[in-house]
């Protein structure tokens, strides 16, 4: 009981704490505008640009940190705060979503394979957890709790894959910023701890996913 008491305690503190750490971040560095005194629209159109991809539009979406790239609309969404404001945090996100951009452009191949698992990664999204609660509580049918794994193994590989794929990023987005001169040199080392902060809110759903993984595998395992 203990035991599980600890895993308990480490599954939810885990994402809260990296919830807290993005959030606290961003707000610090939000508030500290760039020197070259450029919105994160603006920063977004001048990397696009700068790689050929003009027809990639950028679009205001509403939201907290809802900035995303959408690889069928070619197009880069910020939040209304990054889209706006001429702030450090703004211009990582904003060269952040474009680092996605890039990736599609370029081929990437772990962005491929992310695209690629996010049908069967909604699929087993949903359905994963009804097979394993019917699977544990009805012992007469082990079968469904191994199909729930199965289920949930898929939506795992797609967290995992979506490491590299945020890291990569990340790492373009402070290529270009650097190279292009839209921040300054004391600005890279703050733009780094937002997109840092941010990273870890992957990797904390990565870890978490991995540990209820191994834990209803165990499950399986005892029972049989």
């Amino acid at each position: 009981m203990g035991g599980y008491l600890i895993y308990l305690a480490i599954i939810i503190i885990i994402p809260i704490y990296a919830q807290y750490k993005v959030k606290s971040t961003y707000s610090k560095y939000s508030k500290i505008p760039t020197t070259a005194g450029m919105s994160g629209a603006e920063v977004a159109r001048r990397i696009l640009d700068a790689n050929g991809l003009q027809h990639i539009a950028v679009r205001e979406t509403p939201g907290f940190l809802s900035d995303h790239y959408n690889p069928l609309t070619k197009s880069v969404h910020l939040s209304p705060d990054n889209y706006h404001n001429h702030s450090v945090a703004g211009a990582a996100v904003a060269a952040h979503e474009v680092g996605h951009a890039i990736q599609d452009k370029v081929g990437y191949s772990a962005l491929r394979l992310r695209h690629a698992l996010v049908p069967v990664a909604n699929i087993s999204s949903k359905l994963a957890w009804i097979f394993i609660m019917i699977g544990i509580f009805v012992t007469a049918l082990p079968n469904f709790l191994l199909i729930g794994i199965i289920l949930m193994a898929a939506g795992v590989l797609f967290q995992i894959i979506t490491l590299p794929v945020e890291f990569n990023a990340s790492s373009r987005a402070m290529d270009e910023i650097v190279s292009l001169g839209l921040i300054s040199n004391t600005e890279e080392r703050d733009a780094r701890k937002v997109l840092n902060a941010a990273a870890m809110t992957y990797v904390a759903a990565a870890a978490v996913a991995v540990l209820e993984l191994v834990r209803l595998i165990m499950i399986f395992n005892n029972r049989d």
